[in-house]
Formats: C-alpha cells, structure tokens, sequence
C-alpha cells in the first residue's frame, strides 16, 4: 500500500472517530434530557430524548461499522490504542450506566403504577420479564379490597 493512500485512510479514520466522540457527546447529552424528563414526567421531553438516544445510537452503529471496515483497510492495529479512541470508549462507558439509570427509574415507575393498579383493583399485580428475561413479579399475600 502507497503512503499517500495509508495517510488517506488513517485520515479517513481520524474523521470517522472524531464523528463517533460527537455522537458520543450528543448521546450524553439525549440521556441527560431523558432523566430529566423521566424526573418531571414530561411526556413530550421525553418522546424528544427518546428519538435522540435512538438516532444517535444508531449513528454510532453505523460509524463503528465503518471504523472497523477501515481499520482493516489501515492494517495499523496500534491505531486503536489512540486517546481519541479511549475518548470514545470512555464516553461510552458513560453513556451505558447513564442509560442503566434511566431504566431503573422506569421501572420503579413501572412497580409503582403496578402496585398502585393492584391495590385498587384487588387482584395480584401481573408478572412482567425483566432485562434478564426472568419473570418479576410481586405478588402480595392479601389484596387491600379482601382485608
């Protein structure tokens, strides 16, 4: 491989990794405003960070794809060992215990609502699967309406 087309493709990746730590930042940012609508309960603040998280997910799908097929292409493994890189990685790390949070405070909404419908209703609150796949219930010994 010529050195002027190395250069183009390490240049092509140094583009495609700056790309990903922008959507990395921008993902940050959709799953700030996620929490702070699961906080307020705002409905369309909500369905906004939603649809932000999931564009710029994909973004990042789509962008990692292209990453690799150029890291193949550079044939530079140390390439990956980049501060930019770690950024990225980094940034990442961020974003998932940010989403994990997110999710956490959905389903302590989720069992609320749950029990709440139980009590007033008197039947058992209905199992649902959890993130692991194993069924989550809680089942109460004694409705409110038979006590």
């Amino acid at each position: 491989m010529s050195k002027a087309l190395q250069a183009e493709l390490e240049s092509a990746l140094d583009a495609v990794i700056g790309d990903m730590r922008t959507a990395v930042h921008e993902l940050t940012d959709a799953l700030a405003a996620e929490r702070a609508a699961l906080e307020q309960a705002d409905v369309e603040a909500l369905h906004q960070a939603s649809t932000a998280k999931q564009t710029h997910t994909e973004l990042l799908e789509k962008l990692d794809g292209e990453r690799l097929h150029l890291l193949r292409a550079v044939a530079y493994p140390a390439y990956a060992e980049r501060a930019d890189w770690d950024d990225v990685v980094n940034g990442l790390a961020q974003c998932q215990m940010a989403n994990q949070y997110n999710g956490q405070i959905v389903g302590q909404r989720l069992r609320q609502v749950r029990q709440a419908l139980s009590v007033l209703t008197g039947t058992e609150a209905a199992g649902v699967y959890g993130p692991k796949g194993s069924v989550d219930s809680q089942h109460r010994s004694q409705s409110l309406a038979e006590a």
